[in-house]
């Protein structure tokens, strides 16, 4: 089963950060690659599931001339919420995935650090959304922690194979380390090819 909605509560019940995201090198290091890996310079719409304390969301901002960030825990979405009411392009809205899927479609999608607490049947369910969200030449960004954790349902190379393996996803960067696995893909074309590279898209090769 998936990891009950009551352990983020407790989590968040214990402190405003209780990941030390705003904190830790090892996060703000890691969130600097997820949008360094982004290979479009500009986006129009991206969503970003578990948004967190939005840490990343302040990120993506600086990227995206939309941005809609989530989170099942209501105390998360306060905070994210009020770390980002300076931008006005930023949306922060409590939801539960994928029940509460948001409506519209996205040039990126972000899943970072949330695929885990999901079993294999509503990890399936969150795929399928997000590959129909995402618009044709889109971008998805995936990032996980790859050491055993009992709320971990599987690790950042276990949930690898899973990705790689999804219909209408083109593989564009396969980044790992010892800590975290990041997965970029590319939506494919109507006609199966596809998104260009960041060179080939500017003429460069």
């Amino acid at each position: 089963m998936s990891t009950p909605s009551s352990y983020f509560e407790d989590m968040y019940r214990g402190s405003a950060d209780p990941w030390h995201l705003a904190e830790r090198w090892y996060e703000r290091r890691k969130y600097d690659l997820t949008v360094a890996s982004l290979p479009r310079l500009r986006y129009r719409r991206a969503l970003e599931p578990a948004c967190s304390v939005g840490e990343l969301t302040l990120r993506l901002a600086e990227r995206c001339d939309e941005v809609l960030a989530c989170d099942r825990v209501g105390s998360a979405v306060a905070t994210a919420a009020a770390r980002t009411d300076h931008l006005p392009q930023v949306t922060v809205r409590q939801l539960t995935l994928p029940q509460e899927w948001p409506e519209g479609s996205f040039d990126l999608i972000v899943l970072s650090e949330v695929l885990y607490y999901f079993d294999r049947d509503t990890l399936d369910d969150v795929l399928r959304r997000t590959t129909t969200a995402l618009e044709p030449g889109g971008t998805l960004v995936t990032v996980h922690w790859n050491h055993p954790v009992p709320e971990h349902l599987c690790t950042g190379d276990e949930l690898a194979g899973i990705l790689t393996s999804v219909p209408g996803l083109a593989l564009l960067a396969d980044h790992r380390e010892d800590d975290f696995v990041l997965h970029v893909f590319g939506r494919e074309n109507p006609d199966g090819s596809p998104p260009p590279s960041p060179a080939a898209d500017e003429g460069l090769v």
